[in-house]
């Protein structure tokens, strides 16, 4: 009943949502192909995908490359390679098609001009020549006073644009093949109020905002431009998007109203922060760094440094861990509940539900999500996943063999690496002796003692734990032997160290013969 009760609440909201637009629900993540893709742009992405879905709407994935000066060689590629390793597959987008394409911002570029045009027509816009040179000794000056430099409602007046030049002199300016950009004017001390369906109702005052760049003399846009025009072009409904982009609404609000979109613009939620595991501030590469985690899905080759950095996937989490974390740092399902599949989540997901504050990543929890992912996969799945490492080990064994050793030791691990730290022992005779076991197990006898045993295996016909344990004790027995000297010996020999499952089990995992041989081994070994 309570989760009925629950699931009416998300659909209630969720229709209020919508209910302004009758058209299809269409969302988009636009990552800028400047580098790796940061964990918290897969959750931007993963919320998109999840609001879609659960709207029975399209996720698209468009590439915002307007700023050809910060692109990065393989970015592209590699947030591609994410999503689908995250199982986030977009309904349009490059490579995939649509009718809403191209979807790279850099093949639009004729389709900005005319709206950069219209908003210099309508006055919404002006033409700006000021130099690089000019504009940094302006910061300059106001930095020496204890001041910020803003191009605006305050400073417009007094510099090198088409507010302050005659239209002669501008026509005369742009004729001559002068650098310029258009700004975007905003309008003087005017509320610009929205509603953010995370954060509520949002009020800016033009006074703080300044006159953003939004078409530069190369034709090429501004992301607030391209934005703006690919979103109502595109026919998105909804723009889901990080908290950083906040600042940016009051401008893309204008910008809407400016081309005449006032009634068709999205409906804007701004995301939560992801937080650093400890101290201030957003979670950010250097963190994963100093504490040892991934902070990308993907290891990442910068290729302008050379530096690598580490990925949720090369780090052995699955995909399902990864996005089941990421959908629960900012998101409240309003249940003790914490494992969801990703078909769960887009069932429930509410943008309703998303908190306002930053949510603190915890690199422990992580480890405990792909912990339970892990016990999850069946012993075959795990053995497959396991023979590459194996292989790469240069171990060679049996499916029948690998299978065996993860049912023993599947329950002690939480990574597909860590089957190799357990249970490297069936696959490799020990090179070495645990020191402080011989130090106190190993007596005078032990040889003698073990050499008996050997024999006891050679003779037990079918080799299977049971079988083993039974003719070990009844040796022991009539023997009058101490168990417990001879069994820590026995594990010694056979992996090395006071480690391992039942000592029986490994018997049968390694065989007769090898069982045997490493017995005679350690006690060459050992006896050196």
């Amino acid at each position: 009943m309570h989760s009925l009760i629950h699931a009416l609440f998300y659909l209630c909201t969720d229709f209020n949502l919508i209910s302004m637009s009758q058209s299809k629900v269409r969302v988009r993540f636009a990552p800028s192909p400047t580098g790796p893709l940061h964990m918290g742009g897969v959750r931007t992405a993963l919320f998109n995908y999840l609001f879609a879905k659960k709207h029975g709407g399209d996720f698209l994935l468009r590439i915002e490359d307007t700023d050809q000066n910060r692109f990065v060689p393989g970015a592209e590629e590699y947030i591609i390679e994410s999503l689908k390793w995250c199982g986030l597959h977009f309904d349009e987008g490059p490579g995939v098609g649509g009718n809403y394409g191209p979807y790279r911002q850099s093949e639009r570029k004729s389709l900005y001009k005319q709206y950069a045009d219209q908003l210099l027509e309508s006055g919404w816009a002006y033409y700006a020549f000021d130099t690089p040179e000019e504009l940094e000794k302006l910061r300059m000056d106001a930095e020496q006073k204890g001041e910020v430099f803003s191009y605006g409602i305050q400073t417009r007046g007094t510099l090198c644009n088409s507010l302050t030049l005659s239209k002669e002199e501008v026509e005369a300016k742009l004729n001559a093949g002068e650098h310029f950009v258009v700004r975007f004017k905003m309008p003087e001390n005017t509320d610009v109020t929205e509603n953010d369906i995370i954060r509520g109702e949002v009020t800016f005052n033009t006074l703080v905002l300044d006159d953003k760049v939004i078409y530069k003399w190369d034709g090429m846009p501004t992301y607030h431009l391209a934005n703006v025009v690919d979103d109502h072009l595109m026919e998105i409904t909804h723009v889901i998007r990080g908290e950083e982009w906040l600042s940016s609404m009051p401008l893309h609000v204008l910008l809407y109203r400016a081309l005449g979109w006032e009634e068709t613009r999205p409906q804007f939620a701004h995301l939560p922060l992801i937080l650093k595991p400890v101290g201030k501030g957003k979670l950010s590469k250097r963190d994963g760094d100093k504490m040892g985690f991934p902070v990308f899905p993907l290891l990442w080759n910068d290729p302008a440094s050379g530096e690598v950095f580490h990925g949720y996937r090369e780090d052995g989490y699955f995909p399902e861990a990864f996005i089941n974390l990421l959908a629960l740092l900012g998101w409240n399902p309003g249940t003790e509940q914490e494992i969801f599949s990703i078909e769960e989540l887009a069932r429930i997901f509410s943008l309703e539900r998303v908190v306002k504050s930053g949510s603190r990543f915890d690199p422990e929890k992580a480890k405990w999500f792909n912990r339970h992912y892990f016990q999850q996969k069946s012993v075959e799945e795990l053995a497959g996943l396991f023979k590459p490492v194996l292989e790469q080990k240069g171990v060679k064994a049996s499916n029948e063999k690998i299978e065996k050793v993860v049912a023993e030791i599947k329950e002690r691990c939480g990574f597909v690496a860590e089957l190799w730290e357990q249970s490297y022992y069936f696959f490799v005779v020990p090179e070495s002796y645990d020191a402080k076991t011989i130090e106190k197990r190993w007596l005078p006898e032990t040889a003698g003692q073990l050499k008996e045993i050997g024999n006891v295996f050679n003779m037990v016909e079918n080799w299977e734990q049971a079988n083993i344990k039974e003719a070990f004790s009844e040796f022991m027995n009539s023997k009058g032997w101490n168990f417990g000297a001879i069994m820590n010996p026995l594990r010694l020999c056979l992996v090395g160290g006071n480690v391992g499952p039942d000592l029986f089990k490994i018997c049968e995992i390694l065989g007769k013969e090898e069982t045997v041989s490493r017995i005679k081994i350690a006690i060459e070994k050992i006896g050196k």
